[in-house]
Formats: structure tokens, C-alpha cells, sequence
């Protein structure tokens, strides 16, 4: 009688921590399979124009971009849209890198911070259409 206790004892620890265990897999399941947001929660429809100018916003793309202001040569990240002209409009501009207009070895600081500006675009670009 006195080894059936321990046995019955450890039978039950085990059921429960099973038992924990499925429950801890349940909610992971169930909450992961869940969206974060319902996808009309608290918020109306869009028609015409500003579904359209919605949607384009949506689809914003980074591409590099250049400028000189002040007698320097900014190197800019820049994510723009199709506007309904077919013009680019920009929503936002971040300085990649900036450097003086007359630098002698401005050719070279223009090359490579483009190439560095196209580079960081497409990871931008990746981590948009990931999310």
C-alpha cells in the first residue's frame, strides 16, 4: 500500500500538467487563428473617390530620390503614389544621406549613397508588403 500512494500521487500530477498543457496549446491555437482586428469593426465603408485614393495610398512604394538645398546634395527615401494625374505624390520624405554639392568626390558619395538609398527602399518596400 505504502509505494500504490506515490504512484497514485504522481498519476495525478501528470494528468493535470497535461491537462495545463492542452489548455496553454488550446488558447495559443485559438488566438493565433484569431484576427487582431474584425474587418468592419468601427469602421465604414469607403466609395468612389475615397476608396480609389485609399487604395492608391495602400499601394505606396519607397524609391530613392535626390536633391540639392542649402548647396548640399541630399539623398532621400521617398514613398510616393500615383495621384489621379498620374503624377507622383509624395507622403513622405526621409534623408538618406546628405553631402556637400562641391564636394571633388561627389560623383562617387552620389553613386554609393544611391546604390546604399535603392538598397534601403527595397527593404522598406519588403517590410510594407509584409505587414
Amino acid at each position: 500500500m505504502a509505494t500504490v500512494v506515490p504512484v497514485v500521487v504522481l498519476l495525478v500530477e501528470l494528468v493535470v500538467l497535461l491537462a495545463l498543457v492542452g489548455l496553454l496549446l488550446y488558447a495559443l491555437g485559438v488566438w493565433s487563428t484569431r484576427p487582431a482586428v474584425p474587418p468592419a469593426a468601427g469602421r465604414r465603408q469607403l466609395t468612389g473617390p475615397q476608396a480609389r485614393l485609399a487604395d492608391a495610398v495602400a499601394r505606396a512604394r519607397w524609391a530613392p530620390a535626390h536633391d540639392e538645398v542649402d548647396g548640399r546634395t541630399r539623398v532621400l527615401l521617398r514613398r510616393s503614389y500615383a495621384g489621379p494625374d498620374g503624377l507622383p505624390v509624395v507622403l513622405e520624405d526621409r534623408v538618406y544621406t546628405a553631402f556637400p554639392s562641391d564636394d571633388p568626390a561627389w560623383e562617387a558619395r552620389f553613386t554609393e549613397a544611391m546604390a546604399g538609398a535603392r538598397f534601403r527602399c527595397s527593404y522598406l518596400n519588403a517590410e510594407d508588403s509584409a505587414s
